[in-house]
């Protein structure tokens, strides 16, 4: 007689999309381990560890360290215009020092694309909250707001000053080079628009309730 055991089957784990997460397997892919670094890297917008980066692609420390070294090295000798840097104890890619001055001139003199509607309410925001996290300026624009904080870094017009003591997200504020557009001597010389945006306290309360 066959009987069936009280243990259930083991099933695989799965990620949020209820994918199984064993299906997805780096070799399976022509590019392989390199160009799974590669494309996770494309998408950061902060260094990441390579412990990070060999638990996301289930491959041991060691080969992700070695292949992020090869591929550095790739690059150099291709005289690609970007290259791997870790700092701060995380990889990211860069845009290669040789070509700063062509990044230069294309983000202020030769880009023709004004600031849109949506990058200048975000500024505005950061510039009269700051220090601020993303999390408070989302919840004050209603919208999620990490990609045009990316251009906003990408302009120069704000920069990472500090990380938030309690929740350790980190505070963005304008630069000197935004004082420089907009022809202010410092921040004082803002018009009083301050006391229109919401308190921090309410900022605070829309955030955890996740209503942006």
């Amino acid at each position: 007689m066959v009987t069936m055991s009280d243990e259930q089957p083991d099933t695989p784990a799965t990620d949020e999309t209820g994918v199984p997460a064993e299906v997805f397997d780096v070799d399976d892919v022509g590019g392989g381990l390199r160009g799974a670094l590669e494309a996770v890297l494309m998408v950061v917008d902060q260094p990441i560890p390579a412990v990070d980066l060999a638990a996301a692609l289930g491959r041991p420390v060691t080969d992700v360290e070695s292949t992020l070294d090869a591929l550095d090295a790739e690059y150099a000798e291709a005289h690609r215009g970007f290259t791997l840097r870790q700092v701060g104890g995380g990889w990211r890619m860069y845009s290669r020092a040789e070509y700063a001055p062509a990044v230069e001139r294309f983000l202020l003199d030769g880009q023709q694309a004004r600031l849109t509607q949506a990058s200048l309410e975000t500024l505005a925001v950061i510039a009269y909250r700051q220090p601020v996290a993303r999390s408070r300026v989302s919840a004050v624009r209603g919208v999620n707001v990490d990609g045009v904080v990316r251009t906003l870094l990408t302009r120069g017009l704000i920069t990472e000053v500090g990380r938030d003591d309690h929740s350790g997200a980190t505070l963005y504020g304008t630069t000197g080079f935004f004082l420089e557009r907009l022809g202010l001597g410092s921040l004082d010389e803002l018009p009083a628009l301050a006391p229109y945006l919401p308190e921090a306290d309410t900022l605070d309360e829309i955030a955890e309730q996740g209503r942006w």
